[in-house]
């Protein structure tokens, strides 16, 4: 019982000379800047902007189209237009006057449609009343008869 009692003095004596580890210290480095303040702009104002757009083409290819649009707070007006691949011109004119009634558009068109003659791009080889399909297997026809006779059959 004395080594008992010894050897729990001595472990206890050993606990205490443990090392103590203590938190690091906390490091907060100063920035090397001073940020500006921060500005917050307001989205609160209403939308007010005006705009148009007209794009013309060349060569052989030439699509011209336009529109243009002002809007102040919720009140918008706006038209565009377009030439058609018939001719024809495509103006679209529309305007929402609140928040609530939703878009107003009125479509008109211009001019007469024009559609060029079909003229097919290839001339066939045969005439069309004439022509039959002929078909030929590339294979030897295959008999489906028996070229044996059986010899239980008697």
């Amino acid at each position: 019982m004395k080594f008992f009692l010894v050897a729990a003095l001595l472990a206890v004596a050993a606990a205490d000379n443990a090392p103590s580890y203590a938190p690091r210290p906390a490091y907060h480095p100063q920035p090397a800047y001073k940020p500006a303040p921060y500005k917050q702009e307001s989205y609160d104002q209403p939308p007010k902007y005006d705009y148009s757009y007209d794009v013309h083409g060349y060569g052989d290819y030439e699509p011209v189209f336009n529109a243009q649009e002002a809007r102040d707070g919720y009140a918008t007006q706006g038209s565009y237009s377009v030439v058609l691949p018939d001719g024809r011109t495509q103006t679209v004119t529309y305007r929402v006057d609140d928040a609530y009634s939703g878009t107003i558009a009125d479509v008109t068109y211009e001019g007469e449609a024009r559609y060029d003659e079909y003229k097919p791009s290839y001339k066939p080889s045969y005439p069309q009343q004439s022509y039959k399909p002929t078909y030929k297997p590339s294979y030897p026809q295959q008999s489906y008869k028996p070229t044996y006779k059986p010899a239980y059959g008697n």
